[in-house]
């Protein structure tokens, strides 16, 4: 660590708790309760995102990852508990109003402390826990070829064609999105039926045969529990793809061009930091995948995004804003 230097710090990043503890505590409340987790995320989330600024430049590495591994498994407990408790609520018969917000509620938890932390569990050895932990994360929100199409495709064809995952200059989040799910799944099978794996043995088609299994198991404990169940998969699974659509958004590797810190867009902001896992620091974690997300830190002149995940997120859900306010951003990029 160089000198002037300080440790990141560990404490802040606990304020992520609060999504996925409001969310549960919602869920067992009911009623009004239940739309305290969207409100948190979408309407205060975007707010704090603003007024708290960016990070200060001087943080280094932590002198230990201990506390910032276990926060991970801390929020795959919380998810669990977050998509039981929703469950629940749909067994004890509430009503279709307050179950849709439980459904908006609890998926945004399952796009934090279930897909995000899956992400970030995900970048360790195959046979590992925390590895294992990250399928259990994906299976839970019915995405569970992600971790193979994102590590193999994804980290390597970024921001070119072959990447299904990288957003055209233009494109709406609403289009990529449609664009993407469908493309993912494909790609997923494909990675493993080059290895010889088709049909049954490929495990895209045997992973989706368990997602379908868990539904109905849930179906037959009670219709309403298996749509809230695919519901909260729905709304995390469609803020994992509007991440993806404003990370690497409208930029592009020329012919044989390496990949470097101009393909993901960074953003600095401390809430987004703090809460999603420094996710927002992007080139640095496409450029050190293997690197824990406690020591990602910012590159100087890399594409800088106007906020955090929270403050794009309704500029993203309309079109014209979206592309007016990126269009100045990519004209003042150097050409690849």
């Amino acid at each position: 660590m160089c000198m002037g230097e300080r440790p990141t710090p560990f404490a802040p990043h606990l304020l992520g708790l609060i999504n996925p503890g409001v969310v549960i505590a919602g869920n067992l409340l009911g009623g009004p309760a239940t739309a305290m987790g969207a409100v948190w995320m979408l309407g205060v989330g975007p707010v704090l995102d603003r007024v708290l600024g960016s990070r200060p430049r001087t943080q280094g590495k932590p002198t230990s990852g201990t506390p910032f591994k276990a926060l991970l498994y801390l929020h795959t407990f919380l998810h669990v508990c977050a998509i039981a408790t929703l469950v629940w609520l749909a067994v004890l018969g509430a009503e279709w109003y307050w179950l849709a917000a439980a459904v908006v509620s609890t998926g945004i938890c399952s796009g934090v402390s279930g897909i995000i932390v899956a992400h970030e569990l995900g970048h360790t050895r195959p046979k590992s826990i925390s590895a294992r932990l990250a399928r259990m994360n994906m299976l839970l929100v019915l995405y569970g070829h992600f971790t193979e199409e994102h590590n193999v495709t994804h980290h390597k064809h970024v921001a070119t064609a072959a990447d299904p995952a990288s957003a055209d200059e233009g494109e709406t989040v609403w289009g990529f999105v449609a664009r993407t799910v469908p493309k993912q799944f494909k790609d997923a099978y494909s990675i493993h039926a080059k290895r010889g794996a088709r049909g049954w043995r490929n495990r895209v088609v045997r992973v989706a045969a368990v997602e379908l299994a868990l539904v109905a198991a849930l179906a037959a404990l009670a219709p309403h529990a298996a749509l809230v169940f695919v519901g909260q998969a729905a709304v995390a699974v469609f803020l994992l793809e509007y991440i993806n659509y404003v990370q690497h958004y409208g930029l592009r590797r020329g012919e044989g061009e390496r990949q470097s810190k101009m393909h993901s867009w960074q953003s600095e902001r401390r809430w987004s930091c703090w809460t999603l896992f420094n996710l927002s620091l992007h080139p640095a974690h496409h450029l050190k995948a293997s690197e824990g997300w406690w020591d990602l830190q910012p590159y100087d002149g890399a594409p800088d995004m106007f906020s955090g995940y929270y403050g794009t997120f309704w500029p993203a859900l309309f079109s014209p804003l979206w592309k007016r306010w990126m269009a100045p951003k990519l004209a003042a990029l150097p050409p690849s």
